[in-house]
C-alpha cells in the first residue's frame, strides 16, 4: 500500500485514482487500505466509504479473475437474457452478484449495455459475446476455464 500511496499527493481530489491503483492491485479494496487511504488523504473512513458505495467500478470483495456481466436490459431480457443468466448462475454454482469458490469468476448483471441489436449480450472481461443462449454458455464459460489449465501447465 505505501508504494502506491507514494505515486500520488496528498490532495483529497487524488480519492478516485488511488482507488482504482488500489483495485487493480488487489481486483478489490480491502478494509486495511481504506484506512491507509483516510490516513494518507486526511479524508475519513466515512468519506471514502461513500464514494466506494456510490461508485459500481469499486468492490469492497475479493472479485473473480473473470468477470461475467449479462446484459439485463429491455431487448436482451425479452430475447432471452435471463435464461443465460440462470445458466451461467446454475454452471458457475452461484448467483449474480457472487464469485466463484475458486476465485475465477464474478457474475454480475447491469441494467444495459447499449448493445440491444445484437442481445442477449454477455460480457466477459473486455469480450463482448452476442446473440447468447443457454447453448453458448458453457462455450463462453470454457474459453477461461481452459485460460486456468494452461495457467497451471
Amino acid at each position: 500500500m505505501q508504494k502506491i500511496l507514494a505515486e500520488f499527493g496528498n490532495s483529497q481530489k487524488e480519492l478516485i485514482h488511488v482507488l482504482h491503483r488500489v483495485q487493480a492491485k488487489f481486483g478489490y479494496i480491502p478494509p486495511e487500505a481504506i484506512s491507509e487511504i483516510s490516513r494518507h488523504l486526511k479524508i475519513t473512513e466515512s468519506e471514502i466509504c461513500g464514494v466506494l458505495t456510490f461508485y459500481s467500478a469499486f468492490s469492497l470483495e475479493p472479485r473473480g479473475k473473470h468477470t461475467v456481466t449479462v446484459c439485463m436490459g429491455t431487448a436482451c431480457h425479452v430475447r432471452g437474457g435471463p435464461k443465460v443468466l440462470e445458466e451461467f448462475e446454475r454452471r458457475l454454482e452461484i448467483e449474480a452478484g457472487n464469485t466463484t469458490q475458486d476465485k475465477q469468476f464474478t457474475l454480475e448483471t447491469v441494467a444495459c449495455l447499449g448493445c440491444c441489436a445484437i442481445g442477449p449480450v454477455v460480457v466477459v472481461d473486455d469480450d463482448y459475446n452476442a446473440q447468447a443462449t443457454i447453448s453458448k454458455v458453457e462455450q463462453i464459460l470454457e474459453k477461461y476455464k481452459k485460460e486456468k489449465k494452461n495457467d497451471q501447465d
